[in-house]
């Protein structure tokens, strides 16, 4: 795979300048009638910003991400560059052989057959037909959908036609993929199948372009993530930094203007912890995500080992305890508790609130401290990892964050024996005699 070097200094093969695109919304159908026929005085139409000026570069080997509320122009981005819709202003280039994946239906004839279909899309990506004989079994192999392939793709299940979507899509060796939430479509059998295609095309340094509500997914396949809101592209960076941005943004504890946490540092992170705090014990992440509307304040941590004393350092297999301690700035009715562990690149391993657990917090007082304990085992895998705790709950129907500290402080596990993967099941093998 090409170094993180190698990548910048990769010629852009998408480059995206000052782009705009602009919906004229009418009140009624005969406004648009009128204007377009110059009956009217005036504009009678408003108009909708899907994409303003919005600006950037992927070069070749990247694999870049498109993350953003619902409505903030991160699919009509990707139909632009495709080529399905046009831009009203701005400029875009793109250098290099495209295949898309984009919602339900782009780029399929309904009427056609799977076979014809395959052929269709190859035609329009510009292979010839000895080219797309080639690759036709690849396609076939991938899709799995038997005889199907033979029938009009209407009579298809989402799923099916999602299956053969996509082998068309990867199979056709695009120099430029980009995909449109498609890889949480179809069984774990087939996803698990699309990943390690996506694996492929990152060693092999292809470019990647793609717009995912998985954020376990942007985590794990993007070099570097565009942040969108509302047409207005906010900020791009790598992936852990924009994923934090957007979740603060998701509950409204981003000031789009300064691109700020709201609500400001926190006492634990700025003033030194009062004598005989838990949290003096420990070192705290200097990047930690601080933010809230601090109805309730944590205001103390801490790790406790199976024999406990204040460590970060836990043994595989043994029971540990964190503990929060929170005072109450307002009075809160059945607050939430909760307790995230994150690996390195920032992704949710395991974690567990009082909701969860069916906890009952009833209500906590202006001016009291609650201590909360989470005792478990540590099964995971040794390595090191990242600790986040928050308070949030909910005002009526509406979702409130009180307070959370995202990647507060690391504990080490410490391990003789690691097994696959994130955790350890504990299994009992026996091997005996067979007959």
């Amino acid at each position: 795979m090409e170094n993180k070097t190698s990548r910048t200094e990769a010629p852009v093969v998408i480059r995206v300048s000052d782009l705009n695109k602009i919906y004229k919304l009418y009140d009624k159908p005969s406004d648009r009638l009128k204007e377009s026929l110059g009956l009217s005085r005036g504009k009678k139409h408003k108009e909708h910003y899907a994409l303003k000026n919005v600006s950037f570069d992927v070069r070749r080997g990247e694999s870049v991400g498109i993350i953003g509320t619902n409505g903030s122009g991160k699919s009509t981005i990707l139909k632009i560059i495709t080529g399905v819709l046009n831009k009203t202003s701005g400029d875009l280039e793109v250098d290099g052989r495209i295949s898309a994946l984009l919602e339900l239906g782009a780029g399929f004839n309904m009427e056609y057959t799977g076979i014809e279909n395959i052929y269709l899309n190859g035609t329009m990506i510009g292979f010839s037909q000895e080219e797309i004989d080639a690759k036709l079994q690849d396609i076939l192999d991938f899709a799995d959908i038997g005889d199907f392939v033979h029938q009009p793709v209407k009579t298809y299940s989402s799923g099916m036609f999602v299956r053969l979507a996509f082998a068309v899509a990867i199979n056709i060796e695009p120099e430029i993929l980009i995909v449109d939430e498609a890889l949480s479509v179809g069984d774990v059998f087939f996803q698990m199948k699309c990943f390690h295609k996506f694996e492929e095309f990152k060693e092999m340094g292809k470019t990647i372009l793609f717009v995912s509500h998985d954020l376990s997914s942007i985590a794990k396949y993007c070099d570097r993530v565009i942040l969108l809101n509302q047409g207005v592209k906010l900020a791009e960076g790598n992936p852990k930094d924009m994923i934090n941005m957007y979740k603060k943004l998701l509950v409204n504890q981003l000031d789009v203007e300064t691109l700020e946490d709201v609500s400001g540092k926190s006492k634990l992170t700025t003033e030194a912890g009062e004598p005989g705090a838990w949290k003096n014990n420990f070192t705290i992440n200097e990047d930690v995500l601080d933010y809230g509307e601090r109805q309730a304040e944590i205001v103390d941590f801490a790790i406790f080992d199976e024999y406990g004393a204040l460590s970060n350092i836990i043994q595989k297999g043994s029971t540990f305890e964190v503990k929060a301690k929170l005072r109450f700035n307002e009075t809160v009715k059945d607050p939430i508790f909760t307790f995230t562990i994150k690996d390195k690149k920032g992704t949710d391993i395991t974690g567990t609130n009082t909701m969860f657990e069916r906890v009952e917090t009833g209500v906590c007082e202006k001016g009291q401290e609650r201590i909360v304990t989470y005792r478990q085992q540590m099964n995971l895998q040794g390595g090191d990892y990242l600790i986040s705790l928050g308070c949030t709950g909910y005002a009526g129907d509406e979702f409130k964050v009180y307070h959370r500290l995202y990647d507060l402080v690391s504990v080490s596990v410490i391990s003789d024996k690691n097994t696959v993967g994130f955790f350890d099941m504990n299994t009992q093998i026996t091997v005996e005699n067979g007959q």
